[in-house]
């Protein structure tokens, strides 16, 4: 079986179409790439969801059970009320272009026929109508959005900021979107995998090296570190001095320091103790509510011992 990172494979999977000539470069939005195509050769019908089949070239390639199963639940009770972008092949069936993901969700249902809008387009117009559609609607994950920034502009020799405005996105956010294809190959998986977010993801490129970027993965996997505790690490892995220390403190007494060592060990999380500018906290970190009422019990179940 194939060890290959699916999110490597991603790009792999839209490598193979060769490009037609450039569309216009006013083009600014889905409406205005579907409007380049001729009224005469779209039209809306209805036809037999067994004779509708994905796009292999789809950018998106995760769907989440639970969002089909509430669109499936919302389709049955109120029918399907978006059609289906698709376009009619060869041999009579029809290709998603846009919706793959109410397509699962009317066969979930029980739908035996959806309405469509059916498109004349070729292989290269289906691939980045699916692109900018799946990227306005923030259906990509950031590295399936990445490698979509990425395969507008090499298909199409856009730049950027040509980009940027065909997706109604900020130059800055494509720019960051893009920057996310430098990471290591096991971190780009991570993130495909929402295993770390894209907050994660930067702290991870601003380790000038590879064997730091590796540490530091592996230090946010272990520790389930928050974003900030990422960056304050990559910080110190990149010869910085830590934010959180760029103003000179005197070290904790002893008594403080055994005092978070104890909370650690009897209360099984990460325990802080703080001191600046005459107040002292303590800090208790906890995962989610079931965890914060464990922490209450041990707390108070403590204190009445």
């Amino acid at each position: 079986m194939s060890t290959r990172p699916a999110a490597i494979a991603i790009e792999e999977e839209l490598s193979g179409v060769v490009l037609s000539e450039p569309i216009p470069r006013e083009v600014v939005s889905l409406t205005d790439v579907s409007d380049a195509v001729d009224d005469s050769d779209r039209s809306t019908d209805e036809v037999p969801i067994e004779k509708i089949a994905p796009n292999p070239d789809q950018p998106r390639t995760q769907f989440k059970k639970e969002e089909i199963e509430e669109l499936s639940n919302s389709i049955e009770k109120d029918g399907l009320l978006q059609p289906i972008l698709v376009r009619r092949m060869d041999d009579g069936t029809y290709q998603i272009i846009a919706g793959e993901r109410r397509w699962q969700a009317s066969k979930a249902a029980g739908l035996e026929k959806v309405p469509v809008r059916i498109k004349d387009v070729d292989d290269n117009q289906a691939l980045e109508l699916a692109l900018i559609e799946n990227i306005q609607r923030s259906d990509l994950n950031p590295i399936e959005e990445a490698y979509g920034y990425r395969r507008l502009m090499e298909r199409r020799s856009m730049t950027q900021a040509e980009v940027a405005q065909a997706v109604s996105k900020g130059r800055s956010t494509v720019a960051n979107a893009l920057r996310l294809l430098d990471l290591p190959e096991e971190a780009q998986q991570l993130l495909y995998e929402e295993k770390i977010t894209a907050g994660h993801a930067r702290a991870i490129l601003s380790v000038p090296t590879a064997e730091g970027k590796a540490k530091l993965t592996e230090k946010i996997i272990e520790g389930s570190l928050t974003v900030r505790e990422a960056e304050n690490l990559a910080r110190l892995l990149s010869g910085k001095r830590d934010a959180s220390s760029s103003t000179a403190r005197p070290s904790l007494p002893p008594v403080y320091k055994t005092v978070a060592r104890t909370l650690r060990e009897t209360l099984k999380t990460n325990v802080r103790v703080k001191s600046a500018k005459g107040k002292n906290k303590i800090e208790i970190e906890f995962k989610d509510e079931e965890d914060l009422q464990r922490l209450i019990h041990e707390i108070l179940g403590s204190e009445n011992d």
